[in-house]
């Protein structure tokens, strides 16, 4: 057993890539990253191997490979991706959700087996505890109202029936998601509008990069964390709040519309169903969702935390004008 090295699942995606990045950034060098990853001549992981990580080969559909890649690690920190692209074959014979209980499944063995001291398993609450009873909540695979959210959820038992010792790391909606399909939208007017079925309820938020950032943080303490469950966010706004921010960032008036979930789930892009559903679970546990994401307690964890207008200041984010 290496006590210094960390293996990181996702590592050349945002979560995993942030808690990389952490690791070998860190001036006091405490840890040393194993990267996995799929293909270890993506030039990501290229990247990552040239700035000092280890970089290994292996995938959450093969159990022997994540195991292999476990060996020897002190802490794995593990993610998996409900929306990863999918085969047609693979789609045929499951669902996304199925794919991700699966994956985790096969995460949680290896870290048994490998004999892994710490894992960090990035995780969601369940929304059917609040939607579930809701006959106007349409159901998404049958039996899920936010799949994204409650494959993960379930998926925690997992981690607790194998015994691994693990932090349950409960994040939430990313602030990168205002510089891709939630950002602002010109109306026919000419005015920028920002669009979410949040009514006046207070939305929690994260830059990406402090999820990896926090998880390096559990992993510094030790063992202090292992068994419970860590709810992070960076800022907690109103639809009035974020467009404001955004409006500065722009230099440009943004106005806050809010949608009904119905109205939102009616637009009929792919996902769109589960999407409203997920809004409808942010609005109606508004106040158990953010309470549980203390952020003076996030920033004891992780003293840089970005507020929302601090990642609209960051040099690399791009907010798109329409």
């Amino acid at each position: 057993m290496n006590e210094n090295v960390i293996a990181v699942v996702g590592a050349t995606g945002s979560q995993g890539g942030g808690l990389v990045r952490a690791i070998l950034e860190d001036p006091r060098h405490e840890f040393a990253v194993r990267a996995l990853t799929r293909s270890a001549r993506s030039p990501r992981a290229r990247e990552l191997a040239d700035a000092g990580a280890e970089v290994v080969e292996a995938d959450l559909e093969d159990g022997a490979s994540m195991r292999a890649a476990f060996e020897g690690a002190a802490g794995a920190f593990v993610v998996t991706n409900y929306w990863a692209d999918q085969t047609p074959e693979d789609a045929a014979i499951r669902t996304r959700a199925a794919r991700e209980l699966a994956q985790a499944d096969v995460a949680a063995r290896a870290a048994k087996q490998a004999g892994v001291g710490h894992v960090i398993w990035s995780t969601l609450e369940d929304t059917r505890d609040v939607l579930g009873q809701d006959p106007d909540v349409p159901t998404v695979d049958e039996v899920y109202t936010v799949p994204h959210f409650d494959a993960k959820a379930e998926a925690d038992a997992l981690f607790t029936e194998y015994d691994v010792p693990t932090t349950f790391l409960r994040t939430t909606l990313f602030f990168e998601g205002f510089a891709e399909s939630m950002g602002p939208i010109r109306g026919d007017d000419g005015a920028l509008v920002l669009t979410l079925p949040m009514a006046d309820r207070e939305l929690a938020g994260i830059a990406v990069g402090d999820i990896g950032r926090t998880a390096f943080e559990i992993f510094r303490r030790g063992k202090e964390f292992v068994g419970t469950t860590v709810s992070i966010a960076g800022d907690h706004l109103t639809g009035d709040q974020y467009a404001a921010a955004l409006g500065d960032a722009l230099g440009e008036q943004v106005y806050y519309r809010p949608l009904t979930w119905e109205a939102f789930r009616a637009q009929g892009f792919p996902g769109a169903v589960e999407m409203g559903n997920m809004f409808q679970y942010y609005a109606r546990n508004a106040e158990r969702f953010v309470g549980d994401r203390d952020l003076a307690k996030v920033r004891e964890l992780n003293p840089g935390l970005l507020s929302f207008r601090d990642w609209l200041a960051l040099p690399d984010t791009t907010i798109a004008r329409p």
